[in-house]
């Protein structure tokens, strides 16, 4: 069935079909959505780290150049009036690379190094975010707007959609971190873990009735340590215990995954949209003579 949009009493005969279909600016969570969610955490995560790290950028330098990048794709978005693949997906590539170098520079201070020396750490780090993120929500949940992402169609909850991504990324950074480099776990018990966790949330959503909305936001927050994982994983030397592609060479594979699933998803969201056509909706006066009308025969 299709929805009209703001409950318009529609008195033509026929009227177009995308006036029909609720006009929506963010993705529909499919498997594909969580396929390009990872890849683009993953390259948040290595992309982030080369900038600042490997280039020796720094910190603060990085963090400055990505929240230029993801100030001016986040505007865009926000005045976008449909849902754009490549545009949606630039803003998530850049809360994550953002989300990356904050919380570096919250943790570990600035420079470019590794050590948390010169920074807050990661526990300070993460319950500055936690508070945060936790008071995004709760602000969410007093302004009336959905927390279910499928029906965000106002700027104030868009809004509110985009901090919590860009908090939950940098929060997702930090955990990932702390797991790797100061639990004990290393890259591949890290990964190992949230993966775990993600397959429980997923079981969760087949056989428990817990609310899908809460299922949605704990999975996508938990992508982003498991990107941080999977990504330091990629890049590292094997010294660190890693797998030694380096931050060029993994970026450089993520992006062309990346890449590739927003062409697919273009072409999806095209083939839905050229599949809808003009449909018949009949007025009050149309429905009382409907029942009695006979077919015509065109010859």
């Amino acid at each position: 069935m299709r929805r009209m949009c703001g409950e318009k009493r529609v008195e033509d005969m026929t009227v177009p079909a995308s006036d029909l279909v609720t006009r929506y600016k963010l993705p529909q969570i499919t498997v594909m959505f969580w396929v390009l969610k990872i890849a683009a955490t993953t390259l948040g995560e290595t992309g982030g780290d080369m900038i600042s790290q490997t280039l020796k950028l720094g910190y603060i330098d990085a963090t400055l150049l990505f929240l230029a990048i993801l100030v001016v794709s986040l505007l865009i978005q926000l005045r976008a009036r449909r849902f754009h693949p490549a545009l949606y997906w630039t803003v998530i590539a850049a809360t994550s690379t953002a989300g990356t170098t904050m919380s570096d520079l919250l943790n570990r201070g600035p420079g470019h190094g590794t050590s948390t020396a010169g920074g807050l750490g990661y526990p300070a780090g993460a319950a500055i975010l936690i508070s945060g993120l936790a008071a995004v929500f709760l602000i969410w949940k007093f302004s009336g707007q959905t927390y279910d992402v499928a029906n965000i169609t106002t700027f104030r909850g868009e809004l509110l959609y985009w901090a919590a991504i860009l908090l939950s990324n940098t929060l997702g950074t930090s955990t990932g971190d702390f797991l790797s480099d100061s639990s004990g776990l290393g890259y591949w018990g890290s990964a190992v873990l949230i993966a775990a966790v993600m397959a429980a949330i997923l079981a969760a959503h087949y056989f428990t009735k817990i609310p899908g909305v809460l299922l949605f936001w704990i999975a996508f927050v938990l992508t982003r340590p498991l990107g941080a994982t999977g990504g330091d994983l990629l890049s590292k030397p094997h010294a660190s215990g890693g797998l030694a592609l380096g931050t060029y060479g993994t970026s450089a594979a993520l992006l062309a995954v990346l890449i590739a699933g927003i062409a697919y998803s273009h072409q999806q969201h095209r083939r839905e949209h050229s599949s809808a056509e003009v449909e018949p909706v009949l007025n009050e006066e149309s429905k009382v003579g409907a029942g009695s009308a006979e077919p015509r025969t065109t010859h």
